[in-house]
């Protein structure tokens, strides 16, 4: 019989070390370097689990005024200004702690479930270095900045294209003769107080004459002038009606073209013309008006009749560079002395 008493006390004994285990507060599963430490944030700043953030907020400031290391004075609980100072660290890593509801959220679960740390860890250190601003609104201050640098890079091409063209003297004269029909630069003498200098007459002219030339040639590509809905900002917020329209315009080409087998008309040619040629937009609006027509005339939408074209091209290339006497002085230095080279000397 005494082995059995002996069993129930053994058995007694790991049932009650098996409470004193689950009894055990969760301040053992705190870790070192997360949150408060091996301290339970509650405790330091002297409030319950269930205190509001008023309550919370209050024992802040009393122990911020009372530990901060500007006003510290020896007492019973601190004794030097370096305690106070690392006493102050604490309870405002309390604060910052308690203080948003999503990291007291975070800090409740560790101290109710010790045992997942590297959740806890994850946790904690995604919140630390996570940015304080708003991805979002860094993403579009980037995009309204480049946007502005964008249109200001566009309209000073714009600018330097108006500048050159107003020193041109085919454009310069086209421009003076129809400001002269208009009656801009008629010379009305002029006196009393409103007669004017020389060389206040002359930069009206200039200035008109500028004015013709902004509204009456039409420049493409790349010094086109600049449009608000062609920055990156408009693009992007145009960007769902721009899909649904190419969506709509690619049904409607398969739909007419392929299944009805209907005939290209002038805009479907010079498409298919650019496509074939690859080529963008701004790059095919660069080219003459007799370029065009003759690809026109050429038929070169349909694609055997542009690889016939692509090869006589290259032909005329080919016979272009051998008869230019730069080439054929390249061609005599690359035979006779080469590129430079770098090698060991035999000796």
């Amino acid at each position: 019989m005494a082995a059995p008493e002996r069993l129930r006390g053994v058995t007694g004994q790991l049932a009650v070390l098996v409470l004193c285990l689950c009894s055990v507060p969760s301040v053992y599963g705190l870790l070192e370097g997360l949150y408060c430490g091996t301290e339970v944030c509650y405790d330091v700043l002297g409030v319950t689990r269930d205190a509001s953030k008023a309550e919370i907020a209050r024992a802040y400031r009393q122990l911020a005024r009372r530990f901060h290391p500007d006003r510290f004075r020896a007492d019973l609980e601190v004794e030097s200004a370096q305690e106070a100072h690392k006493r102050f660290l604490q309870i405002a890593t309390a604060y910052e702690t308690l203080k948003d509801e999503d990291s007291r959220r975070e800090y409740n679960d560790m101290l109710d479930h010790p045992e997942q740390y590297y959740q806890h860890y994850y946790a904690y250190y995604r919140r630390r270095l996570a940015p304080r601003v708003d991805v979002r609104l860094v993403i579009l201050v980037t995009i309204c900045a480049i946007s502005v640098f964008q249109y200001y890079s566009w309209y000073s091409s714009y600018n330097e294209a108006i500048n050159y063209l107003v020193t041109v003297p085919k454009y310069r004269l086209q421009a003076a003769e129809i400001a002269r029909q208009q009656g801009l630069l008629s010379r009305a003498k002029e006196r009393g107080k409103n007669r004017r200098s020389k060389e206040e007459i002359r930069e009206q002219e200039e200035e008109v004459i500028r004015l013709i030339i902004k509204t009456k040639i039409d420049i493409k590509g790349s010094y086109q002038k600049p449009r608000v809905w062609d920055i990156l900002l408009c693009q992007m917020v145009l960007a769902p009606l721009s899909l649904t329209r190419y969506v709509a315009w690619y049904l409607n080409w398969v739909y007419r073209f392929r299944l009805r087998g209907q005939e290209y008309g002038p805009e479907e040619k010079l498409y298919l013309i650019r496509k074939n040629m690859k080529m963008s937009q701004s790059q095919f609006d660069t080219l003459e008006d007799s370029t065009i027509q003759d690809f026109l005339q050429r038929e070169l939408w349909i694609h055997e009749n542009y690889e016939v074209y692509r090869c006589e091209q290259d032909e005329e290339l080919k016979v272009r560079m051998a008869t230019d006497p730069r080439m054929k002085r390249y061609r005599r230095w690359m035979k006779n002395e080469g590129p430079g080279r770098l090698t060991f000397s035999d000796d």
